[in-house]
């Protein structure tokens, strides 16, 4: 019974013995291999979901060109949601040389795809991003070409509009911290916050037609986007816009009226400065 007993040891010490040194091994090992090796296998997985989630993953790997292939390859996934995923990571690997296939990514036929690649090139400070965002606030190209069919049925849909601005991650900052439901509720409709997210994002926009697309924003039927395009033209730093936004501090939403104070406030301060020079 005894002897049984040693066996019995010997035999989980030995297997102690075998698991630490496989764990040993594996330590051995260079993380960073097994680490891309997983990414490698979720990126080519058959489940959308776990491609998209490796995919998106990808954001945190900055500066490495074997991430940025993987992310720039995503772009031409059959999956809407993948194809998001790739947009947005590349914005975040701060993945310059991939601003050509991001404005490639601007003719998609999702406008999930289309915003988080426009959100992408305005991350890496290119100037096409604005024109989707124009098209969003306005309905129409800068160039006054009226949008395609197509286009104009993405951009017209309020409930892909509504869900693609939170699930891109765009959306007027007041209102960042909120869901869905609660923006709807405050809003009453679908639309307004993707179209404020649009003006909010012309604000560095120097092209003077953002400029007037924003002032004709600020008599937007919603509020959300008056707001919206009040906040954008503060933030344009511009004193000749304080002329044109004056009248929006009688705006009967407080939202509409405060943010329109605190605009025409910066401006004027602005427009003084500019005179004491």
């Amino acid at each position: 019974m005894r002897n049984g007993k040693i066996l019995g040891c010997v035999a989980l010490l030995s297997a102690l013995s075998l698991d630490w040194n496989l764990n040993a091994t594996l330590r051995a090992q260079v993380p960073k291999e097994h680490a891309w090796q997983v990414l490698q296998d979720g990126v080519k997985d058959k489940d959308t979901r776990t491609r998209a989630i490796a995919i998106r993953s990808l954001g945190l790997v900055r500066q490495d060109s074997g991430a940025e292939k993987l992310a720039v390859d995503a772009l031409k996934d059959p999956a809407t949601e993948v194809r998001i995923a790739a947009a947005n990571s590349l914005g975040q690997m701060r993945a310059r040389n991939s601003i050509p296939a991001l404005q490639a990514a601007l003719k998609d036929n999702e406008v999930g795809v289309i915003v988080a690649a426009a959100s992408s090139l305005r991350a890496l400070g290119d100037t096409t991003a604005f024109l989707v965002y124009y098209a969003i606030l306005t309905g129409e190209r800068k160039s006054g070409e009226g949008l395609a069919d197509q286009q104009k049925k993405m951009l017209s849909d309020p409930k892909k509009m509504a869900q693609l601005g939170f699930d891109v991650g765009v959306g007027f900052i007041p209102f960042a911290g909120l869901g869905l439901g609660a923006v709807k509720t405050l809003t009453k409709d679908d639309e307004s916050p993707i179209r404020a997210a649009a003006a909010v994002a012309l604000a560095k926009d120097p092209d003077p037609k953002s400029g007037q697309a924003l002032l004709n924003a600020t008599k937007d039927k919603s509020w959300i986007v008056r707001a919206a395009a009040l906040d954008a033209i503060a933030q344009r730093d511009d004193p000749s816009f304080v002329s044109e936004i004056v009248t929006a501090l009688a705006d009967t939403k407080p939202e509409v009226k405060y943010t329109a104070a605190a605009a025409v406030y910066r401006l004027s301060a602005g427009r003084r400065a500019d005179a004491a020079n």
